[in-house]
């Protein structure tokens, strides 16, 4: 009873996603066809004096589309991304929440910072007059579950609930997660996914120090050029992106089309450093091991990877090495949606797994944008520039974060 429990198939019947060239699965797979760009100067502060001034951002997303004033207030922007994109996950699932038992529908929805503008807002307001004169909302703005939990209020769902934290690895997590409560019995429906949206001085400097930042700043929408020889690093963006995810029996007692299979979901640890990958990749390429396992597919099953793809020097060397080595050197279409849209952190592995839906739905893989020069160590076939049409049935999305945090998810036609 246990295995069969266990072995519930999962299917993905709605997609909300926010970022910078597009604001509905629609506008966004149409983007990502025509190799459009979101990335711009950054508008969200005076960059002047910054290394980096560029950033991919979501220029027109008005809040009160969504909620009254008083709502809005209570939320950080992260929040209110991650309640939009559940609510547009919804709509575009069919699912009519007045005639479901809401306590089987639950919410796995991730942020690996939380909110930083209200943070770094209420710090400065403390500096200059003192204790008492912090907003009471500061709290209930800035801690990184409050994404999770203000979907879930905003749409009266009381299954289960849970935020993910999980650097770069978020979305991707959140969505693995579900996966294993949805075979297990514990809802028929979960809202999936991450959002993100740090845009803030503090941050930009602190990720610059790194130097992890592109620089590209005379020419932002070329400023992301995953596994090409010129890149020079990642470029920060907000985003948000919400699966819903259900039972295939439920789904079909509601009469709901399925967009997309999630067949597996694998995950690793590097044990190795705080930032930087493991450079040999095993234990990432174990995680893409695991997940294909896990759907009960083969390597040769799998005709599409969308990489992780920072467009950092290191990262994009080590990635390759992590494809090569699960995919014993086999040739595999491979494209990053981050020279699209930058680096979204909590919310890319959930955008990127939207991206995999959709190219497994529309049998053409996206490309990546601003490859130019291929790079000798990133030995890959990079989709170059311009979409390629391969009716596949089995796709991966590999998402890799700070700390060695490795997952992967498995998306199939059937």
């Amino acid at each position: 009873m246990l295995e069969m429990e266990y072995k519930k198939t999962v299917v993905v019947t709605g997609i909300g996603v926010f970022t910078s060239i597009g604001c509905n699965r629609f506008d966004f797979w149409e983007s990502l066809m025509a190799g459009k760009s979101g990335i711009t100067r950054i508008q969200a502060f005076d960059p002047t004096g910054h290394k980096s001034q560029v950033a991919s951002e979501i220029l027109s997303y008005k809040p009160e589309d969504y909620f009254d004033r008083k709502e809005s207030r209570k939320m950080a922007r992260v929040s209110q991304l991650a309640s939009s994109a559940a609510i547009e996950a919804v709509k575009d699932a069919g699912l009519d929440l007045n005639n479901e038992d809401r306590t089987r529908i639950g919410c796995v929805i991730g942020s690996a910072a939380g909110d930083n503008t209200y943070l770094e807002e209420a710090h400065e307001r403390f500096l200059k007059k003192g204790p008492g004169s912090v907003n009471p909302l500061t709290v209930p703005r800035v801690i990184p579950n409050m994404p999770v939990c203000n979907a879930a209020n905003v749409l009266g769902l009381h299954g289960p609930n849970l935020g993910v934290s999980a650097a770069c690895t978020t979305g991707t997590h959140s969505i693995g997660i579900a996966l294993g409560l949805l075979r297990g019995g514990a809802a028929d429906v979960i809202l999936a996914g991450g959002a993100e949206s740090t845009l803030t001085p503090l941050v930009f400097d602190a990720y610059s120090s790194m130097g992890v930042l592109s620089n590209f700043n005379d020419k932002p929408s070329m400023a992301s050029r995953p596994f090409d020889l010129n890149r020079d690093g990642f470029v920060m963006g907000e985003g948000s992106c919400v699966l819903v995810l259900e039972t295939l029996e439920h789904a079909q007692i509601r009469g709901a089309k399925p967009i997309a299979f999630l067949k597996g979901f694998g995950m690793t640890a590097d044990a190795y450093g705080i930032a930087a990958p493991e450079p040999s990749g095993i234990w990432a390429a174990k995680a893409i091991e695991n997940a294909v396992n896990d759907a009960q597919l083969s390597m040769d099953d799998i005709g599409y990877v969308n990489a992780h793809g920072t467009s950092t020097k290191i990262n994009d060397k080590t990635e390759t090495l992590i494809i090569q080595k699960a995919f014993k050197n086999k040739s595999v279409p491979v494209s990053s949606t981050k020279s699209n849209i930058g680096h979204t952190l909590g919310a890319a592995g959930a955008i990127e797994a939207a991206a995999c839906v959709l190219a497994v739905q529309n049998g053409i893989l996206p490309p990546t944008i601003n490859y130019e020069t291929p790079d000798p160590e990133c030995q890959l076939d990079v989709i170059s520039n311009k979409p390629r049409a391969v009716k596949i049935n089995a796709a991966i999305s590999n998402s890799f974060g700070f700390g060695g945090q490795n997952g992967v998810l498995v998306f199939s036609k059937d």
